[in-house]
Formats: structure tokens, sequence, C-alpha cells
């Protein structure tokens, strides 16, 4: 992915230097406003690195922007880690789900909220499910900022115990009834060709790991590890770490449903 991009008039994507096997090319971050309003708007201005703030602030010198808010989906550190130093350096406030992400002098956003900020509008969409906090950000054109609900390869985790598939679930069908022109993705490419089929994807995806799940309770695995080993073998195993949480987050939803019961220990079996 090329280190900046110009996604459509209203966005800029700068994309972080911290790939890993959790945030693949690295973190987007975006600048969002209307052309030719002097102003922007970073959406999880990432990790707070002096390359990617010097990558950022030429992105908005190249609109001819300054910033003047700072939003962030979610309070995990590849995301938020740089909202209160950056909103500090360009005397913009930072606002977010939660006060403790949103700092002292910031704002917390509800769903349902529209934000009226650098000559554009931008819809506060609730996105709970990958974290209790999670938002997304529905802009003008149609595009969503949809933090990590959607990634632009792959499919996201559930961590758990703070994130919740019965939540996530709802939120992809949220984000599909708004029918986006575009997902603009926390980590990989921007996604456009067909959104609503990536996230009709994404819910059959989530029912199919249920359904392996249940079968391989039904052929012996009994504990989170053995779950994930039989259902996860041909994921590589330094990812196993995060598709355990999603694995307990499901179990969750399955033990909710009366579908499957707590054994001795760590045990699992089928209800």
């Amino acid at each position: 992915m090329p280190r900046t991009a110009e996604l459509e008039p209203l966005v800029t994507r700068v994309l972080a230097p911290n790939p890993s096997g959790m945030t693949l090319d690295g973190t987007n971050t975006y600048v969002v406003g209307g052309p030719g309003s002097g102003q922007a708007v970073l959406v999880d201005p990432g990790p707070d690195d002096a390359a990617h703030l010097a990558a950022v602030e030429a992105a908005l010198d190249a609109r001819g922007a300054r910033c003047v808010a700072v939003l962030v989906t979610h309070h995990h550190g590849d995301h938020a880690e740089a909202a209160l130093p950056w909103g500090e350096r360009f005397g913009a406030p930072v606002a977010a789900a939660t006060a403790a992400v949103a700092g002292p002098r910031g704002r917390v956003l509800e769903h349902g909220e529209r934000l009226a900020l650098a000559g554009t509008g931008i819809d506060v969409v609730g996105t709970p499910g990958h974290t209790s906090d999670h938002l997304a950000f529905r802009l003008e054109s149609g595009a969503v900022l949809v933090g990590d609900h959607v990634l632009g390869r792959g499919t996201s985790v559930v961590t758990h115990p703070e994130g919740d598939v019965v939540a996530y679930l709802e939120s992809l069908r949220r984000v599909h009834d708004l029918g986006p022109s575009a997902l603009y993705c926390g980590h990989g490419p921007e996604l456009t060709e067909d959104p609503g089929a990536v996230l009709d994807y994404y819910l059959a995806h989530r029912a199919f790991r249920e359904q392996q799940l249940l079968a391989a309770l039904v052929a012996g695995a009994g504990t989170v590890d053995e779950l994930v080993a039989a259902v996860y073998a041909e994921v590589p195993r330094q990812l196993w770490p995060a598709a355990a949480q999603s694995t307990r987050a499901t179990l969750a939803k399955l033990h909710a449903e009366g579908r499957v019961e707590q054994g001795p220990g760590d045990a699992v079996r089928p209800a």
C-alpha cells in the first residue's frame, strides 16, 4: 500500500509505519475535509510516531488544511495512542465514544450524532462488537470509515472479554443498512467493489465459524486451545492468540443461546 493516497475529494489516507500480523500493512489514518474548506479532521491518528506525524502534516499541507478535530474509532493503541498528544499539538479537540479516549477536554460521541466539521458532515455510527466502544463514521459521499469493524484483508477479531459477537453481528447489519459506497478500513486497502457483499460475507463467515466450533466440540475438542487448533489449522500460528479471543467471544454467544455449556476447568461441551 502507498504511504499516502487520495481516496476521494473528501479523504486522504496516510499509512502508519506499524505493520504486523494484527495491523496488516499498518494503521490507516484518514484526513477528511471538504475541498477548499481549509480544514480537516483526523480519524484514527494511530501510533504517536514522528515519521507518521510528518506524513500526516504533509497530507494536511497538500490539502491546504489545518486539523480542527481528532476522531477515534476505538481505544486500541494502534488507533488511539496519538489522539491526545496530536490533539494538543494541533489545538484540536478529541472525540471518541468514551471520556477515557477523548480526554478531559474532549467530546464523548453517541450513535446517531451528525458532526458538522471541516466543511462537511460526518455521521456517528455506533458499531460495538470488536470492542465495546467502537464507532464508525459515515461521510457525505456515502463512504464509511469502519475502523477495525471490517478489515481490508481477512476478517476482524472480536476481542474477549471486551468484545461481543452478538453486538458485532448487529453492527455489521447496521453498517449494511447504510448502503455504503465504500468501506475505508482501519487496516488494509479500501473496499470499493460491492461493499454490501463484503458485509454479507462477514456475516456468513461468523455463522460458518460457529458451525465449525460446534462440529469440533462434537468431534472431541474440549478446550479453547483445542478448538483453535482444529478450526484455525490453516491460519499462521502467530495469529492463534487472536483466534482464541474470537473463539472465546463466539463461545460466550453460544453459551448464552444454550448451545454449549461449561465443563470442568476450561472445558466446553455441547449443551
